[in-house]
């Protein structure tokens, strides 16, 4: 439990400088625009942080750590979240570099599809882990 609580306040720190870091630059630059930068707070507040807090509170009840998939899940889930959090502020800067990026925009757009992937299959793990778990908790 100690580990998704660390995770989940990890995310939280994360979210916080995320949110931060967007306004200071687009204040800083003048950005008048919206750009994918705004998107990485709101995704490492509810994929990271309440994500991690609704799993604190299932594994309470349904002891979900002693699942042999729940590693790999965590795993997948982790990785697969900071691709797609590092692949936003990517796509923010391509927003704002006035088409310098443009060469790499398909190759943002794969990365940025593994990450989505990613986070995908560990979504489906963890829905085998807690279905199971209930399963034999017979509730």
């Amino acid at each position: 439990m100690k580990k998704i609580t660390n995770t989940s306040l990890a995310y939280a720190i994360i979210a916080m400088l995320c949110g931060i870091t967007y306004r200071e630059l687009t204040r800083f630059l003048e950005l008048t625009e919206p750009c994918t930068w705004s998107f990485t707070h709101t995704h490492f507040f509810v994929l990271g942080m309440f994500f991690f807090l609704i799993v604190l509170i299932l594994e309470k009840q349904f002891s979900l750590t002693q699942d042999k998939k729940f590693k790999p899940f965590y795993f997948l889930y982790n990785i697969g979240l900071i691709i797609t959090g590092i692949m936003l502020w990517i796509r923010g800067f391509a927003d704002i570099s006035n088409n310098f990026y443009v060469d790499y925009d398909k190759m943002i757009s794969g990365i940025s599809g593994i990450g989505h992937i990613l986070l995908g299959i560990g979504i489906i793990l963890f829905f085998l882990i807690l279905k199971r778990r209930v399963k034999q908790e017979k509730i």
